[in-house]
């Protein structure tokens, strides 16, 4: 590492595998300044398929590894850097201390959705991936009993890594490190985005919900390719509860939609996982009727925005609530 990439780099992550003939020097690889980890999980014992291709039409080409797997991953806000600025160091690191690169590809020629939704990657808000903004890196540690896998993307300015590292328990007892403190929960990862009018007054939701049959819930938001709401409150879906609470005979359609990144069959699949979150939402957290509310996937078939960027295809992923006839 040179004079000047130490400079930029003040954290690292320390990949240290002990290697049953004897301790192995610890891998250094480089992330920028100000990187914070937001998540960890580690799992004995399991397996790991490793990418060795991009997508070929019906799957991901992969090595299986068995061992222990331990993912982590970090968010580098405010530097701005693109995917590349971010992967070149840790490539170079890895190739320096004698690991092999056998696999590495950018969004589009990976294959885009169908090779994402085929990585075992962390959860949004703790790992964030943009379907058109992406490097991937698949590399085998010196001894071959060693593999890792390198996930590259980011949100505007900020960057996301995710680091999935796994070897054989017999050969290897690997661990992964990642220099500096932990985040600050209360700063770690950004706060949700200031509500919008349409947000900060639900009752108006209710009131197109009734004059039109169907509204959009603005205040339901997906990162590109996820589905899943979060823990917390959803102001559009508790104004909902109170609006069907007081009208036991009215039944509610949820439907997702998605832009137009990837196939329609994908796109039909987590749109339907988008409205099926929305609509899990209602039945858990408010006790309402499941017969009452239906879920459904419409994919990209109905966009409200232009899908050629990024932010109309922002607006397009989205929930929307249609009023059914009673039952």
């Amino acid at each position: 590492m040179t004079p000047t990439t130490r400079r930029r780099a003040s954290t690292a992550v320390l990949l240290c595998a002990a290697l049953a003939s004897g301790p192995a020097p610890a891998l250094d690889l480089p992330l920028p300044s100000g990187a914070q980890r937001t998540a960890e999980t580690v799992e004995p014992a399991t397996s790991w398929r490793l990418p060795i291709g991009p997508w070929d039409g019906s799957r991901v080409p992969a090595t299986r590894i068995d061992g222990t797997v331990t993912r982590r991953a970090w968010r580098i806000g405010g530097r701005d850097l693109t995917t590349l600025q971010i992967l070149k160091p840790l490539r170079a690191a890895l190739e320096n201390a004698g690991w092999d690169v056998v696999f590495d590809c950018e969004a589009r020629a990976c294959g885009g959705f169908d090779f994402r939704f085929a990585l075992d990657t962390l959860p949004a808000p703790e790992m964030y991936v943009d379907l058109t903004d992406f490097r991937w890196l698949s590399a085998e540690g010196p001894d071959g009993d060693a593999a890792l896998g390198l996930l590259v993307s980011r949100d505007g300015a900020t960057g996301y890594v995710q680091a999935t590292l796994t070897g054989a328990d017999d050969a290897a007892g690997l661990d992964v490190i990642a220099g500096g403190a932990p985040p600050d929960p209360a700063t770690a990862m950004p706060g949700p985005p200031a509500p919008q009018a349409a947000d900060a007054a639900p009752e108006d939701l209710v009131g197109r919900l009734t004059a039109n049959g169907h509204a959009i819930l603005s205040d339901v938001t997906f990162a590109s390719g996820a589905s899943s709401l979060g823990s917390g409150p959803v102001a559009s879906l508790d104004a909902l509860a109170e609006f069907l609470e007081g009208r036991p005979d009215t039944r509610l359609l949820l439907v997702g939609h998605t832009d137009a990144t990837g196939s329609l069959d994908a796109n039909r699949a987590v749109s339907r996982a988008r409205a099926e979150s929305a609509a899990a939402y209602l039945r858990d957290r408010h006790g309402l009727d499941p017969a009452r509310i239906e879920s459904a996937g419409a994919g990209y078939l109905a966009p409200v925005a232009s899908n050629l960027d990024a932010t109309g295809r922002t607006e397009n992923r989205r929930i929307e609530a249609v009023l059914l006839p009673a039952g």
